[in-house]
């Protein structure tokens, strides 16, 4: 009997801390926070810095499931903390899971308005789901930083 207590506790922590890493994914102040203290390290360390910091898993860069990265204005991912197999990678033609190009939607953002969110589908690695994402965008100069959050299904 102490054992099914112990496991039904255990479960319910595990479920709440679930819901509270899918609480901080959906507030898109968060991603907008990311981008701009990557903004202001790269202003005062330069882009090279910043990307080396961002490759070397910086804390200060990563939030939960919020991450900071940087793409180049020609599309390549420069720096990406997670996965970095896609560091020198330009995935320009390969669409979200419903087909959308969003990648060159950010080069396009980027190009006409310097800022803003990007909508797509993408895996959670936390659902293991295909989920709705919205990714905040900011141009400096010749690269692109970018922090997303996922919404849900």
């Amino acid at each position: 009997m102490k054992f099914l207590k112990l496991l039904a506790t255990l479960v319910t922590l595990l479920l709440l801390s679930h819901l509270q890493l899918a609480h901080a994914e959906d507030n898109p102040a968060d991603a907008i926070a990311m981008v701009e203290k990557g903004v202001a390290y790269m202003q005062k360390h330069g882009k090279d810095a910043l990307a080396q910091e961002i490759n070397n898993k910086n804390p200060e860069f990563i939030n939960g499931a919020i991450y900071l990265y940087m793409r180049g204005m020609d599309g390549a991912v420069i720096a990406h903390p997670i996965n970095p197999k896609l560091i020198g990678k330009n995935m320009l033609d390969l669409p979200d899971a419903d087909g959308k190009y969003y990648r060159k939607d950010i080069l396009t953002l980027a190009k006409s308005k310097g800022k803003g969110w990007v909508d797509y589908r993408y895996n959670n690695p936390v659902t293991k789901q295909i989920e709705n994402k919205t990714t905040y965008i900011f141009r400096s100069n010749d690269v692109i930083l970018e922090a997303g959050i996922y919404k849900g299904k």
